[in-house]
């Protein structure tokens, strides 16, 4: 049975007929007519994946692309030239939504005549709001992300207003299709190894669009890093809690033993490593990066809060004095590395105290940059049923005080860069380069993309640094 015959999961709807979306539920979706109403599936030959939210919905955005690409379609650059166009959503935020919602909108305004697939987290998360959107045609969640290649393939099916989401927390095994290319435009892919969480933090609702926690097998990262190393200096390895990769696996393996299969049987030139949990940054894995000139100079470990008051109401596992011991290990091992964090804003009940006791910690701390985020009321979670609201404003004005903080520490950061030479891989951005140390640099000269150089820094820009120029020739 293909996926999409599970009636469990799906039925299409026609008139008032309502969709079964899991077992006992049904909802309501209007069916909408229009010219040339069951569009043949050969007809849909140009695809624009547009991806938003993290990196690891960016490699499954990627991932999607080239799942249609082996099945006959011709990925574009922007939507207005193409016929079918998927929306890989995200919904940690409530701006997230009303993005998705606008874009979705627009590109059926631009381009009517295109088909629309909507996937990801918000997919999973609120089917029927997207279903009810004019002009939709799927929605995939990621219950079944992977199957999007089949599902377009699929000949001579009558699919609209179709909803595919099934039962995410019942998934045991990690299920991705394989990135084996990215965009012409893009040097740096992102491959995930590790989906879903099994952390409970009151504010956040990816455990329950993501599912528990599954990795990929040593054996398929490695066959994807090869692939990718072949092309690309550099590879992102990413998840939704990339820490845990492995610990769903036979054997007893942790992250540590994937990095170290990678660097032993890959002749990737440098890899960087995404989001990892304070805890989870180890000694021994801290050693490691600090100690092999192929894994970038790059630390970033999400902190929320710098409140031990706050982190408890978020029901994070670390209190500052663990996250500070982890900070203290890395700067001693890599006093030069990217130290990033992300911070929350405005939790609920979130007092002037707590925020100040944010914004001591933080400037106590060696961090090279953070991203701010705003909190935002996610549906269902404990912290948006049961915390008295900070006032947005107020939101807004810590976060504002938090990213003035981040540009102080990164200025400076960058600022003990002067003078020093740096690796760095030229981007396809042009005339630009990143550092593996995390820091954007604007050439002196033009070099091809997707290269591995070494940059003399000369001074700063607004927001990253410049090579020193080239001495003429007389």
């Amino acid at each position: 049975m293909l996926p999409w015959e599970d009636r469990t999961f799906l039925s299409t709807a026609r008139g008032n007929e309502p969709i079964q979306r899991l077992p006992g539920r049904a909802v309501n979706f209007q069916y909408r007519a229009r010219q040339g109403l069951y569009t043949e599936i050969s007809t849909l030959k140009r695809v624009f994946v547009q991806s938003f939210g993290c990196r690891a919905s960016q490699a499954d955005g990627a991932a999607i692309e080239a799942s249609l690409r082996d099945r006959g379609f011709q990925p574009v650059r922007d939507a207005a030239s193409a016929d079918l166009i998927v929306l890989n959503t995200c919904t940690v935020t409530h701006s997230a939504d009303v993005d998705t919602r606008r874009v979705l909108r627009g590109y059926h305004r631009d381009r009517p005549d295109a088909e629309l697939l909507v996937t990801g987290c918000y997919a999973q998360r609120a089917p029927e709001e997207l279903a009810a959107i004019e002009g939709v045609r799927w929605v995939v969640g990621n219950s079944h992300k992977a199957n999007i290649g089949d599902l377009i393939a699929a000949p001579g099916t009558e699919y609209h207003g179709q909803v595919l989401v099934g039962d995410i927390s019942a998934q045991k095994l990690f299920s991705a299709a394989p990135v084996r290319d990215i965009r012409e435009d893009r040097t740096r892919p992102n491959l995930k190894v590790q989906d879903g969480c099994g952390n409970k933090c009151s504010f956040c609702i990816i455990p329950s669009v993501r599912g528990r926690s599954r990795s990929a097998t040593t054996a398929s990262v490695l066959e994807q890093v090869r692939e990718l190393a072949a092309r690309y200096c550099e590879v992102v390895l990413t998840g939704i809690n990339l820490g845990r990769w492995g610990r769903d696996l036979p054997g007893g393996l942790r992250f540590i033993d994937l990095l170290r299969a990678i660097l032993a049987e890959t002749d990737l030139r440098r890899l960087r490593i995404s989001s990892v949990e304070p805890m989870d940054w180890s000694e021994p894995l801290l050693e490691l990066v600090a100690g092999e000139p192929r894994i970038a100079s790059h630390v970033h470990l999400p902190l929320q809060s710098g409140s031990d008051a706050v982190l408890k109401r978020m029901f994070r596992k670390y209190r500052t004095r663990h996250y500070a011991t982890r900070l203290e290990i890395a700067y001693r091992l890599m006093p030069d590395a990217a130290i990033g964090a992300d911070v929350m804003t405005g939790f609920p009940g979130e007092t002037d105290a707590e925020f100040n006791e944010t914004v001591r910690f933080i400037e106590e701390q060696p961090f090279t940059y953070l991203h701010v985020f705003t909190y935002s009321e996610r549906p269902g979670t404990r912290a948006a049923e049961e915390g008295q609201p900070v006032p947005m404003p107020l939101r807004h004005e810590r976060t504002r005080i938090l990213q003035e903080l981040s540009n102080r520490k990164n200025r400076e950061f960058r600022r003990r860069m002067i003078g020093r030479t740096l690796s760095a891989v030229t981007l396809e951005q042009h005339g630009m380069a990143l550092t593996s140390n995390f820091l954007k640099v604007q050439m002196a000269g033009a070099r091809d993309p997707n290269c591995l150089i070494e940059l003399e820094i000369a001074g700063l820009t607004d927001t990253g640094l410049r090579e020193r120029a080239l001495l003429p020739v007389l």
